[in-house]
């Protein structure tokens, strides 16, 4: 097999790495209320089917992102992938809520492996950091899908009488071809440096530098922005008596498919103008549509927060791939895994801080007004980066050595 398509395999596996994960940790707004009816719970209980992975995919970024650049991306992806599919099978097993959050526990642990040695591997098969951009938004595409198809999958067996834990048998099995696939499959050459050789130490002290924790903070502004919508709009919209009800109805359905679809324009998109530029507008339009839908209501939210998905599509992965960039090919295993770190804490404690300040002040639109200020944040942040261009400098010097 030729280089090109050894690559070309290695990425395709990387989407469809992204793509399982995604129809299983995106899938629990739906999941939610059927443990709720299932074990007789309260939402905050039940809230721990999010809370829990996003915490142990935290404790993965920060704690073993770092063996991506010790033992090389590929076992790090092996054993990634295969306690996932264990994790997932262990679903089929299990009958108490408690089995349940401990398996989520080893799913999250698992992704924060598998994806920080896949975003590493991303970087080693780059030519340069545009084409890296590219590739993260045709991976955070499929990422998109699944998001899409998790959710689907566990309507129709709720509506069927089906148990809602045999998504986690689709998720496992699509795993278990995947870690076959990355078993046999050859991957690029990767040469450790015992001079920068990578620790957790190495990881933690990551947060000193400015391009490290500045990628980060804008990362964790967006997942806090994103995260908003997936887990309070529904609620947001629940009472909504109108004309576009239908809409209403399907206006998670509608975020995630926009945003789907902007990920794979972005491509097309990043390939023709600069990064800076765009992500400066897109968020500009983001908190647009967060402010478009406090001034004027409920009715105008229907509308501007599922819109506002095609404007979210491009900024992670576009962010997550120049704050890696900035790096040696021999950190990327450590950047992805401190950047993964921000993004999972960001998504556990901002819809609980929404969901603490709703409840204070007596509805989840007063939990909105912060995401709009944090929207507000993130525009004030990518137009400096537009106009100052921080990066650019670090970026042309990684990518001529």
């Amino acid at each position: 097999m030729s280089d090109a398509n050894r690559h070309n395999t290695v990425k395709y596996m990387t989407y469809l790495m992204f793509f399982a994960f995604a129809m299983t940790t995106d899938a629990v707004g739906v999941i939610i209320p059927q443990v709720v009816k299932e074990f007789d719970l309260s939402l905050t209980q039940a809230g721990a089917f999010h809370y829990v992975t996003m915490v142990t995919i935290a404790v993965g970024g920060i704690g073993l992102g770092s063996l991506a650049d010790t033992w090389g991306r590929k076992p790090v992806i092996l054993v990634g992938l295969g306690l996932f599919a264990v994790a997932c099978y262990g679903f089929m097993l299990s009958q108490y809520f408690w089995m349940f959050l401990c398996l989520l526990a080893m799913m999250g642990l698992a992704i924060g492996l598998f994806k920080t040695g896949a975003l590493a591997l991303i970087g080693d098969i780059s030519q340069d950091s545009h084409a890296h951009t590219r590739t993260m938004n045709a991976v955070e595409g499929f990422f998109g899908v699944g998001a899409i198809v998790g959710p689907a999958v566990v309507t129709y067996l709720v509506a069927t009488g089906a148990h809602w834990s045999q998504l986690y048998l689709l998720a496992g099995a699509l795993c278990s071809v995947l870690l076959i696939v990355a078993w046999r499959v050859r991957y690029p050459e990767y040469v450790r440096h015992e001079q920068n050789a990578a620790s957790f130490k190495s990881t933690i002290r990551l947060v000193n530098n400015p391009y490290a924790l500045g990628f980060s903070m804008a990362i964790a502004l967006y997942v806090a922005i994103e995260v908003a919508i997936f887990v309070w709009m529904p609620t947001l919209l629940a009472d909504y008596v109108g004309q576009f009800e239908w809409l209403a109805t399907y206006a998670l359905t509608i975020f995630f498919v926009l945003r789907t679809a902007g990920r794979f324009m972005a491509v097309w998109i990043l390939a023709r103008f600069c990064w800076t530029a765009v992500i400066c507008v897109f968020t500009g339009l983001i908190f647009l549509c967060y402010l478009g839908a406090m001034v004027f209501g409920t009715e105008a939210a229907i509308f501007l927060l599922p819109l506002s998905g095609l404007f979210m599509s491009m900024i992670y992965p576009t962010l997550n791939s120049k704050g890696i960039s900035c790096f040696a090919r021999q950190q990327h295993g450590s950047v992805a895994g401190l950047i993964l770190f921000f993004t999972a804490v960001s998504a556990a404690l901002a819809p609980l801080l929404m969901g603490l300040i709703g409840d204070a002040f007596g509805h989840v639109r007063y939990g909105f007004i912060l995401a709009t200020i944090l929207s507000a944040c993130l525009f004030a942040g990518m137009l400096y980066n537009w106009l100052k261009q921080p990066a650019r400098d670090r970026l042309a010097q990684l990518q001529a050595s």
